[in-house]
């Protein structure tokens, strides 16, 4: 038997319950230094020469200067009930996720990981942003505030808080997911849509 479609109005009446207010911010973000600059201050305290190499971590030197600052490389759903790895590849073809869908089982309890580098200076007030629509209607928008870091040759990683999976009939099918990744300059670093999928079961 096919399984209920929620209508035009339950689906309204879900956006508006995940509907939150914006508000604006008073939030002025610092000036910006380049790393030659902090590096350069306080030349002649060891110590805080010392600690500030401790929480910059080794700087990239082979950067290549036509790279993007930001780099975006991962999104996994990360869930331990996962019969296998949730990944999208974030450094190729972007167009081909708005074809594929992830498998999700309903009420199972995930988290969404974001991997990215930092190659060349400190970026201010990253945030990840996810909008949710099914069927055209736009059901809920979240912001992550990831945070501000340095440039060093390992990539970062940024967890969301766990989530759980809708469940029951009404949610089950495919949810349209758009992202993207930006700072407190409004820089967008990255921007990609994908698919999930909620079903009863696993599925391959």
């Amino acid at each position: 038997m096919a399984e209920h479609e929620p209508t035009s109005e339950q689906l309204a009446q879900i956006a508006a319950e995940n509907e939150e207010d914006e508000h604006s911010v008073n939030y002025k973000p610092p000036a910006q230094k380049t790393i030659e600059e902090l590096q350069a201050l306080d030349q002649d305290d060891e110590s805080l020469r010392k600690y500030k190499e401790a929480l910059l971590g080794p700087v990239p030197t082979t950067v290549d200067p036509a790279a993007p600052n930001v780099v975006v490389t991962k999104l996994t759903l990360v869930c331990a009930e996962a019969p296998g790895p949730l990944e999208l590849n974030l450094t190729g073809d972007l167009e081909k996720f708005k074809k594929e869908s992830f498998a999700l089982k309903e009420g199972v309890e995930y988290r969404i990981k974001i991997s990215f580098k930092v190659n060349k200076e400190i970026v201010s007030g990253l945030r990840y942003q996810q909008q949710t629509s099914r069927k055209g209607v736009k059901l809920d928008k979240t912001t992550y505030m990831v945070g501000s870091y340095g440039p060093r040759i390992e990539e970062y990683e940024f967890l969301t808080p766990i989530e759980e999976a809708p469940k029951g009939m009404l949610a089950r099918g495919c949810y349209n997911m758009k992202s993207i990744f930006t700072d407190d300059d409004k820089t967008n670093h990255l921007s990609w849509e994908w698919n999930l999928t909620i079903s009863k079961e696993w599925k391959n």
